[in-house]
């Protein structure tokens, strides 16, 4: 049996109690390998196998990346000083790339201090920590232009044709258009300067340039001063579209009706869903690990709609997709939910319906198929479909009339 095909047929609790005993071998590996490294460089064995240093050694005879190398040389002499750091890593308070953040900070006197704050924390929380104890200063706005990185054309060399009196030369044919400058392959940058301060830079179009220099004409205020309000302003215009938003609500959560008549979730629900919920994802494990995710959230019925659930703030939660799509599978079953998106259904809420018959409906629907051109010359009404069947029998009665 392949071990592929192994790791296929074991339970779901199984694989995932695998993966945290591997992980855990993982670092106590990683630590004894720093160990190693710290020893070895401090015994300068490098020199005895033909390497001029500990990084070259680490790159040309260990075969480990320059990230790796320099990551583990780090860590390795760090340790020799502070030996908790590889206690630390053994058993996962800290990995490598939050080693090499700390180690330039690191003094006896805020070791301890500073390990403890920096335990299970990422390297951007790391990063946030450490501009704590040494702030760095506001950088100031700049707009500059890059560097022209267009490749030229080279020179074509002239060409030649064998004939009967020997080699007699083309005329030079004409330099092909220039080829277009690569994308900028360089990530934006987010780096902290001191707690609530960063420094943001990223490549931006010639366009986006000319707009924020429009912009800063009507605000007549600092370059992040004026990107701010911007940003402000779409973030409200988006939360008022997602999560209906607004300074003056029409209604109520007590007036409003969460009867289930329409997949459409109310906008009082929609509000009091996201402030209870605080904007992010409300799945908790059995552990009690609650998701961290604020990004691409959805609503999420606890009592499914698909079979009858109401709108009830109380039965509603903000789910991230993958969360809410492994709930669904819960509630479903995993085969139905792979055939929900091999079929690529989507469910949407419906568009306003405008006191539209079925019988006006079925018309129209009529003419849509038969001859697109007109329906859309002569659009009457705007009308939503209220189901999947009755478009089915539309197309039933044209294929057979």
């Amino acid at each position: 049996m392949s071990h592929a095909h192994e790791l296929q047929s074991i339970s779901d609790d199984e694989l995932l109690r695998r993966l945290s005993q591997l992980l855990s071998q993982s670092r106590r590996v990683e630590s004894d390998l720093v160990a190693h490294i710290a020893e070895v460089d401090e015994r300068r064995l490098y020199a005895r196998e033909a390497s001029s240093s500990m990084f070259a050694y680490c790159t040309e005879v260990l075969h480990l990346s320059e990230h790796e190398a320099y990551e583990r040389i780090t860590a390795a002499r760090a340790s020799r000083k502070y030996p908790m750091l590889l206690e630390m890593l053994r058993d996962g308070r800290l990995h490598l790339s939050g080693i090499g953040k700390l180690a330039p900070h690191l003094r006896e006197e805020n070791c301890e201090m500073l390990l403890a704050r920096a335990a299970y924390k990422t390297k951007r929380q790391i990063e946030e920590l450490l501009v704590e104890l040494s702030p760095k200063p506001d950088v100031p706005s700049v707009i500059r232009k890059l560097p022209d990185r267009s490749t030229k054309t080279p020179p074509r060399m002239p060409v030649g044709q064998l004939g009967p009196e020997g080699v007699t030369s083309l005329p030079t044919p004409e330099p092909g258009p220039p080829k277009p400058p690569a994308p900028p392959s360089v990530p934006p940058v987010v780096e902290p300067l001191a707690p609530s301060r960063y420094k943001i830079q990223f490549t931006a179009s010639g366009e986006l340039r000319e707009k924020l220099e429009r912009l800063q004409a009507f605000l007549h205020g600092d370059l992040s001063a004026v990107i701010e309000d911007a940003v402000t302003e779409k973030l409200e215009r988006l939360e008022a579209k997602r999560y209906a938003e607004t300074k003056s609500p029409r209604k109520t959560l007590q007036q409003t009706d969460t009867s289930p008549r329409s997949r459409y979730v109310p906008a009082a629900v929609k509000r009091f869903v996201h402030k209870r919920d605080g904007g992010q994802c409300r799945f908790v494990n059995e552990q009690g690990r609650r998701c961290t995710e604020r990004r691409g959230l959805e609503f999420h019925h606890h009592d499914p709609f698909g079979r009858g659930g109401d709108h009830n703030p109380d039965q509603m939660s903000l789910m991230c997709k993958p969360h809410n799509g492994y709930l669904a599978e819960r509630e479903y079953g995993k085969e139905v939910m792979k055939r929900y998106r091999k079929n690529g259904d989507r469910v949407s809420e419906p568009a306003a319906v405008y006191d539209l018959s079925r019988r006006d409906f079925r018309r129209h629907l009529l003419l849509v198929l038969k001859s697109p051109e007109r329906a859309v010359s002569r659009p009457s009404k705007a009308i939503a479909l209220p189901d999947a069947s009755l478009q089915d029998e539309g197309a039933m009665e044209v294929a057979s009339g």
